[in-house]
């Protein structure tokens, strides 16, 4: 049983929850709740309900699952790596009765056990910068009520994916509903040439919440977009775990006879029957080149090896040659030149890029390799980097100066800076930009000196993307001859600016907006110059307290 944490360790991820205090307690705030508790004492009612001992893999939809029936809910955190969660209902009365139910009937959430109390807090205020953790409760919370208020509540799904570029298996369906719930079924097929889908989930808040989220998303960067609504059938019956269709609930199934090769569709009203098994047992997975058309040699997965929920961490940490279980490696190939996993609709513009859905798996440390060991700085790499993210510490290693890891203020920036610099020229050398094995960049131990190499930049004033809706957020191109210059004041002119460039490259064009003065763009002879002007002229001083902003801009001059 875990024990209570005073005001329940609130701030671990970055998202605020207040109750008109600092949501920071003190150590004697956090001894007097743990006192409380010892001595019996009841927390007052609040409409925000606290459960803990959750299971690791649950998340939003699991608890608004357990709320639903109790009321109007406004609100859901979940915070993972303290096992815990919030939910915020609209009244009192509705937190009151959910307390008293749990209290006479214990709650389980995923079968594991849980504790359900009021919380201190008397409201939630979620940070809108985490906007993939607010993503996921909106949607699960939308998906709630929208089934509360339908007599429709089906839990299957038939999932449509259009401009497939890249091979999409059975295990990476899995991955991305897996994230709403419990999948209990997936049956893949190929109709009019397209991949799609039937995919059961075990309840209809998290068959809403997958739909509401991962709808019009992309599997990979600008292709393979996902298109969901919801089947007819009633029930999937699955006769066969293999790569084409799998019981997640029936681990003893048999992978069936290498020389069927059709798809049934018998069974009674309302129950689609899994496609006819196609691969032996014990064998890798196949190599899709388009989807719907398998290569001679076809081959499947070691299914014993499947787990009813597996913990796959993708890219993260494989040896050279190991890939996914149940993951073509050309598609492992295709992931990470795509970029790997990127963000959801709401964060840094992921709907104009199109990255990946499941970013959130992976580090938010990168590895910069083939740098100019000349030339290279933590403040270098930081402003460079923060084009694409905030950075939070760079780390030039000593011993191999041309190799630095940088840490990004989540894995969906991570993910972003992969796909933009990755082979980008700077300094005279094509560098390399690839997910790290390290989770965090180690600051040096007290009074160890690493000669500078090291630096932490969380509460710098130059990241880009600290303040919600920031316009930076829209405007994120890849490296680019023309530069887009900000801030500029009225008694700075063209040739200071030209001047001042041409200390890093030739420039070749420059120009005003029309209606802004204080913006500009300004076009270099080649990308590596405009980045190596970017790196030394963003945050450049132009007078006592005005400091010019550069960034990449799409446009020509």
């Amino acid at each position: 049983m875990t024990s209570y944490r005073g005001s329940e360790e609130l701030m671990s991820h970055g998202t605020m929850v207040a109750n008109g205090l600092s949501p920071h307690q003190s150590p004697s705030e956090i001894t007097d709740a743990k006192k409380a508790k010892l001595d019996g004492a009841v927390i007052p009612p609040s409409r925000v309900v606290h459960i803990r001992s959750l299971p690791g893999e649950a998340g939003e939809t699991d608890i608004v699952q357990l709320g639903m029936s109790f009321g109007k809910m406004t609100n859901v955190l979940v915070l993972k790596q303290k096992n815990q969660a919030f939910l915020e209902f609209q009244d009192e009365s509705s937190a009151v009765a959910m307390v008293a139910y749990f209290q006479a009937n214990p709650a389980q959430v995923r079968l594991k056990p849980v504790f359900v109390q009021f919380s201190n807090h008397k409201e939630l205020k979620t940070d809108a910068s985490h906007a993939f953790q607010n993503h996921n409760a909106q949607a699960a919370l939308q998906a709630a009520h929208s089934v509360m208020g339908s007599d429709e509540q089906s839990t299957i799904l038939r999932v449509i994916v259009d401009n497939a570029f890249y091979p999409v298996s059975l295990e990476i369906l899995h991955q991305l509903f897996i994230k709403f719930g419990k999948v209990l079924k997936i049956i893949t097929f190929t109709k009019n040439n397209t991949f799609q889908a039937l995919i059961q989930m075990s309840d209809a808040i998290s068959a809403a919440a997958a739909k509401t989220s991962l709808d019009g998303q992309n599997i990979y960067n600008g292709c393979n977009t996902l298109k969901i609504d919801y089947s007819k059938l009633s029930n999937l019956n699955v006769k066969y775990n293999n790569d084409k269709s799998r019981d997640f609930t029936r681990p003893d199934l048999p992978t069936g006879d290498l020389n069927l090769d059709a798809m049934s569709l018998g069974g009674s009203s309302g129950v689609l029957m899994s496609p006819m098994p196609t691969y032996h047992h014990g064998l890798t997975p196949p190599q899709i080149t388009t989807i719907g058309a398998l290569p001679a040699q076809q081959t499947a997965v070691d299914f014993q090896e499947v787990r009813e929920e597996p913990t796959i961490i993708w890219t993260q940490g494989l040896a050279p040659g190991y890939g996914i279980p149940g993951l073509p490696m050309g598609a492992m190939s295709a992931m990470n030149a795509m970029g790997a996993f990127g963000i959801p609709h709401t964060a840094l513009g992921a709907a104009r890029i199109g990255l990946p859905l499941t970013a959130a798996m992976g580090s938010a440390v990168i590895l910069v390799s083939n740098l100019d060991e000349e030339m290279v700085t933590p403040d270098a790499l930081f402003t460079l980097f923060g084009v694409y993210g905030d950075v939070h510490r760079v780390k030039v290693l000593f011993n191999k100066k041309d190799n630095a890891l940088i840490q990004m203020a989540d894995p969906h920036q991570a993910q972003l800076a992969i796909t933009y610099l990755d082979k980008a020229r700077v300094w005279g050398k094509q560098i390399r930009v690839a997910q790290s094995k390290h989770q965090l960049v180690q600051m040096p131990k007290e009074g160890q000196s690493d000669a500078g190499l090291t630096k932490d930049y969380v509460n710098s004033p130059l990241h880009r993307f600290k303040r919600p809706g920031s316009k930076n957020c829209q405007n994120i191109f890849p490296p680019s001859q023309v530069l887009h210059l900000s801030n500029i004041p009225a008694h700075v002119t063209e040739d200071n600016l030209t001047t001042w460039f041409s200390e890093h490259g030739a420039v070749k064009a420059f120009k005003f907006f029309p209606k802004d003065r204080k913006m500009a763009l300004i076009q270099m002879n080649t990308v590596e110059e405009a980045i190596h002007a970017l790196i030394a002229m963003h945050n450049y001083q132009m007078g006592e307290s005005c400091h010019l902003r550069v960034s990449f801009s799409k446009s020509t001059i």
